[in-house]
């Protein structure tokens, strides 16, 4: 299974019996059965049929609709599913102000273990790059999330925490591109393209998983209620960031996937975007990278990154549903 990226500006999504096409000037560019897609993305210019959504809703599939840069507008998706006692528990839980506290220490906490798991992997590789001092001090700061007690202190935390990560990401880096810290909305350099790109995908098949299994995704812990923001996919995606994200990025560079070319200035924001050619070369990465198989560092089994979503979001679905506990994505490798 996988999902399907539509970039070919001015293409339209139209269905044949059990199966998509996505045509242009009359040319097939795509023909797929239903059956093998577990989310349709759309950027820009891209039109779809009434009857092709149709089609998607009928197999559980969801679509996301961007811009052609890759910002996320919104989502197409089947009526709420049917498990109201879940979503129930979900509400009760957010007026619990001490599990509101624990899941969000364990979401940071959480966080920072795999930024620390990534450096010193690295650094292993690297012994020329001195890591250390980055190391020590997140741990430190890993340490620290048990003695806080409100979600405005477990915020100061993650925040100098990232600033240590990202003083490390950028020594980690080997290619050419210069980065000096995360920069976001809009991202000002190649390196936070590439991040900003990766959350907002990662971001989305967690959104579209918590809608499968029947989650609001808009009530969430750690990232408390805004209006429109789905809190509970944010919740999620920190555990995710470095394993999936962050990862692939410094694989992308390093590996020198993409030269400063593949990148443009966008003149109405000012922000970095990758160029069309390259974001089809991006998916084509991405998919290799989320569904490449490795031993589940908690179960042992042989799973993807898309599995291992799946797998927390139901593990928090039970957590909330019974006992209150919740254990994060750890990623060792």
């Amino acid at each position: 299974m996988a999902n399907i990226y539509l970039t070919e500006q001015g293409s339209i999504l139209r269905k044949t019996g059990d199966r998509l096409i996505v045509q242009k000037d009359n040319e097939t560019l795509l023909d797929i059965q239903c059956n093998k897609i577990d989310a349709v993305l759309i950027f820009g210019n891209v039109q779809f049929t009434t009857q092709a959504v149709h089609e998607l809703f009928e197999h559980g599939i969801e679509m996301a609709i961007m811009t052609r840069t890759g910002r996320l507008i919104g989502q197409i998706t089947s009526p709420m599913p049917k498990n109201v006692y879940l979503r129930l528990a979900q509400y009760e839980k957010y007026k619990d102000e001490s599990f509101i506290t624990k899941i969000s220490k364990i979401i940071v906490a959480g966080k920072i273990q795999n930024e620390i798991e990534f450096i010193r992997r690295f650094s292993y590789n690297h012994p020329e790059i001195r890591l250390i001092d980055e190391i020590e001090r997140l741990e430190r700061y890993r340490k620290d999330i048990e003695g806080r007690n409100t979600i405005a202190e477990l915020l100061g935390v993650e925040g100098a925490s990232a600033k240590e990560y990202f003083t490390a990401f950028n020594k980690m880096i080997l290619g050419a591109f210069n980065f000096d810290g995360r920069r976001k909305r809009p991202a000002t350099d190649p390196v936070n393209a590439l991040l900003s790109f990766g959350y907002t995908l990662v971001f989305n098949e967690i959104s579209s998983l918590l809608d499968g299994i029947g989650f609001d995704q808009y009530i969430g812990y750690y990232h408390k209620i805004d209006y429109g923001r789905p809190s509970l996919a944010a919740d999620l995606l920190e555990e995710f960031r470095t394993p999936i994200v962050d990862r692939f990025t410094l694989k992308l560079i390093n590996n020198r996937v993409f030269k400063e070319d593949a990148f443009f200035l966008h003149t109405q924001s000012g922000g970095i975007y990758l160029k069309q050619e390259a974001m089809k070369r991006y998916f084509v990465e991405y998919e290799h990278y989320i569904n490449e198989i490795f031993t589940h560092p908690q179960t042992k089994e042989n799973t993807n990154f898309r599995k291992c979503i799946r797998i927390q979001i139901e593990k928090l679905a039970r957590g909330i549903t019974t006992d209150g506990k919740y254990q994060p994505f750890h990623f060792d490798r």
